[in-house]
């Protein structure tokens, strides 16, 4: 059945502004020649477009062409508000961007192992409302919250885990009841596999299945199938660091992931593994000091090689029990570590896992490194926002 003159408005609307958020600023030649639609349509929609307040004439196009069809139409860029969190163990990352990403302001709020729960609370979401008002927004639209921890996938909350401070989940829930924004929290290793799909070091490379190996302070991993992000019956899926691996003088338990995965991929105990191979390195602020030993092995020499060799052994290790179930084609070595390993240490992992495994897996480095949690809450954002303003009126 035909659709309603209504209904294909507004499909045609959406499909324009989705051209203008992702390609930017376009003629109305330039839409009518990615959409399909006739000159005509296109006059029109842009007419209404500008009309709602989500386009306007933004300039014109080279200085031959003057006129209507020289025009540039863009989206209003604080037509919304957006924010992102990255709720780590003893730290808050906060920023704000307009509609199109443009980043407006951002702060970090360190928060002690000794603060207490409301305390840690009120100040995490106090950045949040000062960094906000820097940026000029009156009011956000979406906030996009990453955290470690297990996300409901019945409820979207963010589930009570041991071993994580309980101000975590409150303030997901303080957030909610203060602000008249949309409020939307995903772990915080799904976030930065959402953002490496799309941005980063597994946009375009001819596959919609990925496993995301996220090293850094901890370890985990987000599972990336036919496109989407799985989150497992509990939402648990990708809790490698739980993963029995040999090398380690015990088994994880139910309540700690010591000796399991996490003993020789977290970042104490690939330090441990640098020592050993006389590797020293200071971190930087909010830097875990895995990443800086692994930067400094690139120019260590013999030294930095065999280190380099040494921590590529474990991690083929977890990155082969994942590619013998899911078989993903490709990992992403993610994280603050693993972009600091780069294709030298990513290609190290690739020909250990080829030795373990008869089922061909590219392993690639992280274009993003720990910005990717960042990028992909604003990324959710952003899509809630546009599901929101882009939908058609009624």
């Amino acid at each position: 059945m035909a659709a309603s003159p209504s209904t294909a408005r507004a499909i045609n609307d959406r499909l324009a502004l989705e051209f203008l958020q992702d390609e930017g600023p376009l003629t109305a030649g330039q839409l009518k020649a990615l959409t399909g639609l006739s000159r005509p349509t296109v006059a029109d929609l842009v007419e209404r477009l500008q009309g709602s307040g989500l386009v306007t004439i933004v300039g014109e196009t080279g200085g031959r062409r003057r006129g209507p069809n020289a025009r540039l139409y863009g989206l209003v860029a604080d037509r919304a508000h957006l924010a992102a969190l990255d709720v780590r163990t003893q730290s808050v990352t906060v920023v704000v961007t307009d509609l199109l990403g443009a980043t407006l302001a951002e702060a970090v709020l360190p928060i002690g192992s000794d603060t207490g729960t409301e305390p840690a609370v009120e100040g995490a979401a106090a950045l949040l409302e000062r960094t906000a008002r820097e940026a000029g927004a009156v009011r956000l639209h979406s906030v996009g919250i990453g955290a470690p921890g297990l996300i409901d996938p019945v409820t979207g909350e963010l589930r009570e885990t041991s071993g994580l401070p309980a101000w975590h989940r409150r303030l997901v829930a303080a957030l909610q009841e203060r602000l008249t924004a949309t409020v939307l929290v995903e772990n915080e290793t799904n976030l930065a596999a959402v953002a490496e799909q799309r941005v980063g070091a597994a946009r375009d490379r001819g596959t919609d299945s990925f496993v995301l190996l996220w090293l850094g302070f901890g370890v985990g991993a987000a599972l990336v199938l036919d496109g989407k992000v799985r989150r497992g019956a509990s939402g648990g899926a990708g809790e490698i660091g739980f993963l029995p691996v040999p090398g380690t003088s015990g088994l994880p338990s139910a309540t700690a992931c010591d000796g399991g995965f996490h003993t020789l991929a977290g970042s104490a105990g690939i330090c441990e593994l640098a020592e050993r191979h006389g590797l020293f390195a200071e971190a930087g602020p909010q830097e875990p000091p895995a990443a800086a030993v692994v930067r400094a092995a690139h120019t260590a020499g013999a030294a930095g090689d065999a280190f380099l060799d040494a921590l590529a052994a474990p991690l083929a290790v977890g990155a082969a029990a994942i590619s013998a179930v899911l078989d993903p084609g490709r990992v992403v070595l993610g994280g603050e570590v693993g972009q600091a390993g780069g294709t030298a240490l990513a290609s190290r992992v690739e020909t250990r896992l080829a030795e373990m495994s008869p089922l061909r897996t590219e392993v690639v480095a992280s274009s993003l490194g720990g910005a990717a949690v960042l990028r992909g809450a604003l990324l959710t954002a952003r899509d809630a926002a546009q599901n929101d303003l882009f939908a058609p009126p009624g």
